[in-house]
């Protein structure tokens, strides 16, 4: 998508110096996720104990501010004027809390700060945030991976990745971000179930071999 990738002309020529004053500065245009609310879930066993989540982590990249696109494998670009009005991690981190949450499986869920009192740590990483030029095709791609760790034993006791993809039919930033909005929700929910399906595994694995 070419919506407002900026191209440096090289050797301006001023041509009239009375046209000196009549430049028109352009402002960024900022953005949020809107990520979609979770939906929430009934819990028919007693919650595990209280978790901490850290603020997620992301590559240099994503965290310059600017709206990213990707017009082949080896190379990135950056929107000059379209931006993030809110650090992207803050938005992935707030989304996982919100879900971890909704589904009532712990205790207490919080933001960690580092002296909560808690059983279990949750860290991750924002990986994936781009637009994806195909051809004429636009694509987002969302990448979240996270680990969950024992606060006591310093375990690792599940990691995963969940990434989504999606093709954009309104072609424009706003279009992309309300794409990446979807897509990440989409992605936060599955990290999510993945946690706690894995929780729920080593749990029954460990009242099997008592």
């Amino acid at each position: 998508m070419r919506y407002s990738k900026v191209t440096l002309g090289i050797g301006i020529t001023v041509v009239a110096a009375g046209c000196a004053g009549c430049a028109k500065i352009r402002y960024p245009n900022y953005y949020t996720l809107h990520i979609p609310a979770p939906v929430t879930a009934s819990r028919t066993t007693p919650p595990l104990g209280p978790i901490a989540v850290r603020q997620f982590g992301s590559p240099g990249f994503l965290r310059e501010g600017s709206i990213v696109y990707r017009e082949s494998p080896e190379r990135l670009g950056f929107y000059h004027y379209e931006r993030w009005a809110v650090d992207p991690r803050r938005e992935a981190t707030s989304a996982i809390l919100r879900e971890m949450r909704s589904r009532g499986a712990f205790q207490t869920v919080d933001l960690y700060d580092g002296s909560a009192t808690c059983d279990w740590i949750l860290s991750g990483t924002l990986d994936q945030l781009e637009e994806v030029d195909h051809g004429t095709d636009v694509w987002i791609e969302v990448a979240l991976s996270a680990r969950l760790k024992s606060l006591r034993t310093g375990e690792v006791l599940w990691e995963d990745t969940s990434t989504k993809k999606a093709r954009v039919d309104n072609r424009s930033v706003p279009g992309v971000v309300a794409a990446m909005s979807s897509e990440m929700g989409k992605a936060v929910e599955s990290l999510v179930t993945s946690m706690l399906d894995g929780v729920s595994l080593r749990g029954a694995q460990s009242r099997a071999g008592q």
